[in-house]
């Protein structure tokens, strides 16, 4: 196989994976779920093998780049769309430690032990699992921890405040849609929902992109963003 040949499948390979992960967002190489594991891999074996395959050509490189660039894209596109395969295709988040208490049942499901839950703590600086009020076992194998409310940097005892209990907060509705499983787990219902909507001034769901709730802070709404028709000119 000529050298000129796998320098220009090289130079093919590489501009063809930089400019995938340009298109496909951040998220490739900030998040590994469990697909983007996987296409990792194919990636790799895709570029290896078709640079050293003297059948392969520089076109057939190229093609190879871009239907897996356009089927990871739709595949991204699909799932923001639906909500249920999302879950399905990357995970979700397990709550290890739940109000100071170990759930061992969803330690389990994770294959987390008290060993490795010991060392994801301690990379969050925690060595003490005493502090923990909440970890949550995220989608991509980190670790997501809320410390009580005493073990807080500035505790409230130094100030000697109340001891105010920490509490998780619950998405309830994403992209005009409301997600009554939570509302579930926080013992509310749509009605009830709807007329803390309205009592903050928002008729339809349409125009709520993120709705959250804490016990401690009610209901936080985001709403989606106007195209002003003004872009940077700068990178921020």
């Amino acid at each position: 196989m000529m050298i000129g040949e796998i320098t220009v499948k090289l130079i093919v390979g590489f501009l063809g994976l930089w400019v995938m992960t340009r298109w496909l967002g951040k998220k490739e190489i900030s998040q590994l779920t469990p697909f983007d594991f996987i296409s990792s891999i194919m990636l790799s074996e895709l570029v290896g093998n078709t640079i050293y395959d003297e059948e392969a050509s520089v076109v057939k490189l190229l093609y190879a780049l871009l239907l897996w660039a356009l089927l990871s894209y739709l595949f991204e596109k699909v799932t923001q769309h639906f909500r249920r395969l999302r879950k399905v295709m990357d995970g979700r988040p397990g709550v290890l430690i739940r109000g100071g208490k170990a759930d061992l049942k969803e330690m389990r499901r994770n294959s987390v032990d008290f060993d490795q839950l010991r060392m994801l703590l301690r990379q969050q600086n925690i060595f003490y699992i005493g502090e923990v009020e909440y970890a949550l076992f995220e989608a991509n194998g980190t670790l997501s921890v809320m410390k009580k409310s005493e073990s807080e940097t500035v505790t409230r005892g130094d100030l000697k405040l109340p001891e105010q209990p920490p509490a998780l907060s619950y998405n309830l509705i994403e992209d005009g849609e409301i997600i009554e499983e939570n509302l579930k787990l926080i013992g509310k219902n749509k009605a009830w929902l709807m007329n803390e909507l309205q009592e903050k001034g928002y008729a339809d769901l349409k125009n709520i992109a993120y709705a959250e709730w804490q016990k401690s802070e009610g209901l936080y709404i985001l709403e989606h963003k106007e195209d002003s028709g003004w872009e940077p000119k700068e990178d921020l």
